[in-house]
């Protein structure tokens, strides 16, 4: 469209400027033709150029993205007096660092010589299963087996989550999953946000179902205590997950809550401030309320059976939800075997570090 415009003007401006003669209009075709072949050429050009930037990003080395840090460090500390500045506020990046194919697909392990290369990946409050969709798809490419599931009243399931009266109902799917598992079959458990309380009950229910769990950016308790307890340790502190909830009274005012949802205005700076925008929209029309009673459930977990499985954590250093002071709070409340650290990831690294959490959850299944 646009070299069709151009050329019309040409010929206008041919027409206009010069003087009248029999060869006027083999002229004007003339200049029109030459100027259209300079306009393909910029065109080619331009494109050339950009493919050459592309592969460049491409070729990127992806170890910049991630590093390692033991529970022996954990007296450096971030500082938590100030809350991240929204996106809206402040330039950012929101490029994850690609791998090259081979990178992706094997990263140097076999995954029929793991002890296990089933993964499940457990969402958080308001989440579903459709949030691991980039995960999913990663690892599947890289040989593992990997089971997404919708916990009661998320995602796909039709439940209604005001009517969730407790923490064992809302794990319920999970549970039938690790129940139905082939006898001396393990997997590896992924849990986010509230998917932390969620594969922690899990543990202790099923320890020898399971090899290792992974808290990404969640919860994770010590015996005797509730999800509430861990965010009333942040109470007063994070002014926009306080201004993003509201609560749901479907019983009542004057019961306690049943559920509570989050304003889909302050979705980005709250759970995506480093997310791409087409992933933010997605969640935006696919996020649910969040049950309220299982955020109350204290949970007991004994050394014999939850102590028993291997715990790793990964930290998300630019959350606004779940803060990386709160975070640290948890893993020095109880330290767990290893715990690494994404860096430029908001609180949904599935969203803004796709390749970068890959690869730490790749790098999880081949520790010994």
């Amino acid at each position: 469209m646009c070299l069709v415009l151009s050329s019309r003007i040409m010929g206008n401006l041919c027409a206009r400027l010069k003087p009248p003669s029999t060869n006027t209009k083999k002229q004007c075709s003339s200049s029109s033709s030459r100027r259209e072949r300079r306009l393909d050429d910029a065109a080619i050009r331009e494109q050339a150029i950009a493919a050459a930037i592309l592969f460049k990003q491409h070729r990127q080395h992806f170890d910049r993205s991630t590093s390692l840090r033991y529970p022996n460090g954990l007296s450096k500390k971030t500082s938590s007096n100030t809350l991240p500045r929204s996106s809206s506020s402040r330039a950012r990046s929101l490029a994850d660092p690609l791998l090259q194919p081979h990178q992706l697909l094997n990263q140097g392990v076999n995954v029929d010589d793991l002890e296990t290369n089933h993964i499940v990946l457990v969402h958080g409050g308001g989440f579903g299963a459709w949030c691991w969709y980039k995960s999913i798809a990663l690892l599947e490419e890289s040989g593992y087996r990997v089971a997404a599931i919708d916990l009661t009243g998320s995602g796909v399931s039709s439940f209604d989550t005001n009517s969730i009266t407790n923490l064992s109902q809302y794990v319920k799917p999970l549970m039938d999953f690790l129940e139905k598992l082939p006898e001396g079959e393990k997997v590896i458990l992924v849990g986010h946000d509230f998917g932390g309380a969620c594969i922690s009950y899990a543990m202790e229910m099923f320890p020898l179902k399971i090899s290792k769990a992974v808290f990404v950016a969640a919860a994770m308790l010590t015996s005797g205590q509730s999800t509430l307890d861990i965010i009333s340790q942040q109470a007063g502190s994070n002014d926009l997950m306080q201004q993003a909830q509201t609560f749901i009274y479907a019983n009542g005012n004057d019961h306690p809550p049943t559920s509570f949802v989050l304003d889909k205005s302050l979705l980005r700076d709250l759970l995506f401030n480093q997310s791409p925008t087409k992933d933010v929209a997605l969640a935006s029309v696919s996020m649910r309320s969040v049950p309220f009673a299982p955020v109350l459930d204290k949970l007991s977990l004994s050394d014999l059976k939850y102590g028993s499985v291997r715990r790793f954590y990964i930290e998300t250093l630019e959350d606004n939800a779940i803060p990386i002071s709160l975070q640290e709070n948890m893993i020095n409340a109880s330290p767990p075997e290893k715990v690494f650290r994404l860096k430029g990831a908001d609180h949904s690294p599935f969203f803004s570090k796709p390749q970068a959490l890959h690869k730490l959850l790749v790098e999880i299944t081949k520790i010994h």
